[in-house]
């Protein structure tokens, strides 16, 4: 992939922002945001870069049931909207009920679940 300029890294940048719902807050420290909010800043950091795949892990681990299905949400928007391919590992059973597919690791096996 060819490096980008900086116009180009700033539009892209914004873009992410605003897509994980913070734009105007690239200069905002992460100990003045709340823990939905960081979780959005690691969202935007990953896929800043455009990758393919995202892995996550415990993606809603420490977050209140709102915020965890905002993420959740946010999440299921890459996938469907932009089509990336979303691997994560959850021991909340809610978070793993927005899966399209889900496998149940048990005593080193992998059991097929059922998904959305």
């Amino acid at each position: 992939m060819k490096p980008l300029g900086r116009r180009q890294r700033r539009a892209r940048v914004d873009t992410v922002m605003d897509l994980v719902g913070l734009s105007g807050r690239q200069r905002q420290f992460p100990s003045s945001m709340s823990g939905g909010q960081q979780q959005r800043v690691g969202i935007a950091r990953a896929i800043v870069g455009d990758p393919d795949l995202l892995l996550c892990d415990e993606p809603t681990g420490d977050l209140d049931r709102k915020s965890a299905n905002d993420i959740l949400e946010m999440l299921g928007f890459l996938n469907r909207e932009l089509g990336k391919t979303i691997v994560m590992v959850t021991h909340d059973p809610e978070a793993a009920a927005f899966a399209r597919r889900t496998l149940t690791l048990n005593k080193g096996e992998f059991t097929e679940g059922r998904g959305r």
